[in-house]
């Protein structure tokens, strides 16, 4: 098929790929990347594509093994049309019915949505990746087949076949999305595209058992079987933060002991565990602050508490009640006043936003936005700071859970505007961000083809918007660009868009934390907490 014009009656057509990736008609890239070629996208081993199905756009992920049998495929059409029906239902779904229907029923076909979504934009505007597009073959879905009459009516409408193919194609759809949100921000009738699409995938987990492997087994499940999404076990935690106290001595200069498992504290601090594999120096930094802050804090040992990942959130309501109660039932256990949540957008969203609908049931304990208490800590004067030391270029991305679906703006900005003098705005900011492009669990999806698509097309935008942060004459000169993150899956995004781009040996581009750009300035810690010369 071509990159051109896709109607949603051949979405189901038997073809090898719906839609070609033209990497020569992608946007251009700001400076210093105008003259910038995108790698040709990675072939798939045979060995790995044989018998899996890639024709929506020759992308592997999520991994759907093509049914043998005509009787097989038809079984699996029969699977979700069944778990498509529980999604019109108030039995099983109570928790997103309303607006699901709401957004559903009031779309006008205006494509507002379209202009604001970076994947489509990013992708050369190919309508296969329009917000509308993915919906609105779910529509015609519902119509025909679950609506009264609906196959009556369908012989006289542009509607689509309700076969393996499309059954496969909208999998794979649903995984082309970041779930940021921001095309329901601007649709007029407010029509939440991210929210259909995050149902679409409920269909495939809850009743068809299809999933990105890193977000169901080598995440959700192994984060309720070890402890943590990254397989990191409670005495494996101890080790880590026994390496950690070391390490703080070493880059600080100050002897820190962090606590576990405290009684009746008044913080529980919960990170997302792949802060400590990955960003050690950001646990480091929260337990320097916290205790020269004089907070009474603590961690967690217990399965499940000392990791905020939830990654049901991104695709299975069942899955994501079962990993926030036991972060419910640990903060209950421990007696502690309130739990805040680390720098990680979707933990926010999962144990505050949608956690208020499970964790009242379980434990009243309050929860926090570690922006929030950073905030407080900066504005109080319980750390004493010279902002002389983060005197370079720096700005600031907005994690889409933090801010659009949740409304956290200004904390993290008056806490930069005390601390970084070269502080500037990205163009949009606040809700009006774009996403990193590793958002709904992408960041960590690292197999096949998918980091390649992930890093030319939905990551796109957001490192022309870093690049556009800065001046020619700062990024010339090479003496440190820093781009705050406070969001372990945006980290983890931007970390890798900087690797593919080479970013960090044409401009020393450098990404972290909000809570390490605090500790490089405070004064009572050892100069040079942020290192320069070192990127990972």
């Amino acid at each position: 098929m071509s990159n051109g014009h896709l109607n949603v009656k051949d979405f189901g057509k038997k073809t090898e790929h719906l839609h070609e990736i033209k990497l020569e008609e992608l946007p251009k890239l700001p400076y210093p990347y105008e003259d910038w070629v995108d790698p040709p996208m990675p072939p798939i081993p045979a060995a790995k594509l044989a018998d899996k199905d890639v024709s929506l756009d020759g992308i592997l992920n999520p991994v759907l093994p093509i049914p043998k049998t005509e009787a097989e495929k038809e079984a699996l059409v029969a699977k979700f049309l069944v778990g498509l029906k529980k999604l019109l239902t108030k039995e099983d779904n109570w928790p997103f019915l309303k607006p699901f229907l709401l957004s559903l029923d009031n779309c006008v076909k205006c494509n507002t949505c379209a202009d604001s979504c970076h994947v489509f934009e990013a992708s050369g505007r190919a309508d296969i990746y329009r917000p509308l597009f993915r919906s609105d073959i779910l529509r015609r879905i519902i119509k025909k087949h679950i609506t009264p009459g609906g196959k009556l009516t369908a012989r006289f409408a542009n509607n689509i076949n309700l076969n393996w193919e499309t059954v496969a194609r909208l999998a794979q759809l649903a995984y082309r999305c970041n779930l940021c949100r921001r095309c329901a921000q601007t649709c007029p009738m407010g029509v939440d595209n991210g929210l259909i699409t995050r149902e679409i995938r409920k269909i495939f987990s809850q009743e068809m058992g299809i999933a990105p492997a890193e977000l169901h087994g080598d995440g959700t499940i192994k984060q309720l079987k070890t402890g943590s999404s990254t397989g990191i076990s409670p005495q494996a935690l101890i080790d880590l933060l026994e390496f950690a106290e070391e390490d703080i001595t070493d880059r600080t200069g100050l002897s820190i002991k962090i606590p576990v498992d405290k009684p009746n504290a008044d913080i529980l601090l919960i990170h997302n565990a792949g802060e400590f594999l990955s960003w050690p120096e950001n646990i480091e930094a929260f337990a320097v602050l916290f205790e020269l802050a004089g907070l009474n804090w603590t961690l967690a040992s217990e399965m499940v508490a000392y990791d905020s990942v939830n990654y049901g959130l991104f695709y299975d309501d069942l899955q994501y009640v079962r990993v926030t109660v036991r972060h419910a039932e640990a903060a209950r256990k421990l007696g502690v006043k309130k739990v805040v949540m680390g720098e990680c957008g979707h933990a926010h969203k999962a144990a505050m936003a949608i956690g208020d609908r499970v964790w009242l049931a379980e434990s009243n304990v309050p929860r926090e936005s570690c922006l929030v208490t950073m905030e407080d800590i900066i504005m109080s004067g319980r750390v004493k700071y010279d902002p002389e030391r983060n005197n370079f270029p720096v700005t600031l991305h907005d994690p889409c859970n933090v801010t659009r679906s949740m409304g956290i703006i200004e904390p993290q900005r008056r806490v930069m505007r005390k601390i970084a003098p070269k502080f500037r705005e990205m163009t949009p900011h606040g809700v009006n961000n774009y996403c990193c492009g590793g958002g709904s669990g992408f960041a960590i999806m690292q197999s096949n083809n998918f980091p390649a698509w992930r890093n030319t097309i939905s990551g796109r935008k957001k490192f022309a918007q870093i690049l556009n942060a800065f001046t020619k004459e700062e990024i010339d000169a090479k003496t440190g660009l820093y781009s705050c993150a406070p969001c372990s899956n945006c980290k983890g995004q931007i970390r890798d868009l900087i690797t593919y781009y080479d970013a960090y040996e044409r401009m020393k581009l450098q990404y972290g934390g909000l809570v390490e750009l605090i500790l490089n300035c405070m004064t009572d810690v050892k100069e040079g907490y942020i290192e320069w010369d070192e990127f990972h």
